[in-house]
């Protein structure tokens, strides 16, 4: 009987399942039903999820965050180690907040060359190696955490339309902050292969809800080669890692550059920007996916028996060599019912060929 790492990654490299694995996260109301539902505290404990993300956190180099802002900011505000401000929205709102960007503006390339980084400390180095061990123990599969791997974070410390027009005028400044971000997801994503991790977990949002979000021509000269040198860090540490890479909304026009550099997994596949089918039918005999349950209309609209007929559907197209991995295209909002998150839960563990 293989483990449900084994099973895991034997689905992801299209060489059959014994079982289709299934995946999910749960915003905080939801967490709080799954335990009054259950009684339990950890999903992924009990639902048997087969992999787990281990996170590289860096330790901020920044003495006062908010003095990077001029006038003052709500009192929940809250800042990560690049000194990225957050402020909450309304209590509904899960990963919804108001960012506030440090490099916004008119600054001087040498602010873009000198804002404080993130430093990588060899205790969160050292806990990385005994993570990936201890879940490899459990027969679980070992996820590297590394979203925003380039065009997410540097948009995010300089502002979208700021760092979108700097690439479009070529300005130096997004060389400085795209060169500098790519040189610390180097890092991390050797930090993570050495470890062990069987998957490394990259993602930037280049996708709209019907189309893209910047063009192929820009993408490819800009982002392309930095994300291709993140993928290779990772291979020249462990050659057999699965790269996995996540990115919202419609972007059937960069997947088969994905691809090329090195991409194996592709996260979600939200079917209300590019049906399933029309994916599968063009990658799947080259790529994996993850995710493909819609959290825009089936889960939260659906009826269950909807949500258990599209996780049928899904499995059934990609056959008995699998390369599919069955979970919703976002974090599970408030507004799914509980009975549409189990249809999907039922119908991935009780699918049958």
């Amino acid at each position: 009987m293989p483990t449900p790492r084994e099973n895991l990654l034997r689905t992801l490299k299209r060489e059959g399942f014994d079982s289709a694995p299934l995946d999910f996260e749960l915003c905080p109301s939801q967490l709080e039903r799954f335990k009054s539902e259950t009684g339990a505290q950890d999903p992924a404990d009990h639902f048997a999820l087969p992999a787990r993300s281990l996170w590289l956190e860096g330790t901020s180099t920044l003495a006062d965050p908010a003095a990077l802002y001029e006038g003052s900011l709500p009192q929940a505000t809250s800042f990560d180690a690049f000194g990225i401000a957050r402020v909450p929205g309304g209590e509904g709102s899960y990963h919804f907040t108001r960012m506030l960007h440090p490099l916004k503006g008119e600054i001087s390339e040498r602010c873009v060359a000198e804002h404080p980084f993130p430093r990588i400390d060899e205790a969160a180095v050292e806990g990385l190696d005994s993570g990936c061990a201890a879940l490899r123990a459990r027969g679980l599969a070992a996820v590297g955490a590394l979203a925003c791997t380039v065009w997410e974070t540097a948009w995010y410390l300089r502002g979208m339309e700021d760092l979108m027009a700097d690439m479009m005028t070529g300005d130096p400044r997004a060389t400085i902050l795209l060169d500098r971000v790519t040189e610390l997801a180097r890092r991390k994503a050797g930090l993570y292969a050495r470890a062990g991790c069987d998957i490394l977990s990259l993602g930037d949002d280049i996708g709209m809800q019907s189309s893209i979000i910047m063009s192929v021509e820009l993408w490819r000269t800009w982002l392309k080669p930095r994300l291709a040198s993140v993928v290779a860090a990772a291979k020249a540490a462990k050659p057999d890692i699965l790269i996995f890479y996540h990115s919202c909304g419609y972007i059937l026009p960069f997947i088969e550059e994905l691809m090329e550099i090195g991409v194996d997994i592709l996260n979600p596949v939200q079917p209300e920007s590019m049906p399933f089918e029309e994916v599968w039918s063009a990658f799947g005999d080259r790529l994996s996916f993850w995710g493909t349950v819609g959290t825009q209309t089936t889960l939260p609209f659906g009826k269950p028996e909807d949500v258990r007929r599209a996780v049928d559907a899904n499995l059934r197209r990609c056959g008995e060599r699998g390369g599919i991995v069955i979970a919703p295209t976002h974090v599970l909002e408030p507004e799914v019912p509980w009975e549409n998150f189990m249809a999907m839960v039922e119908a991935a563990r009780g699918f049958r060929f």
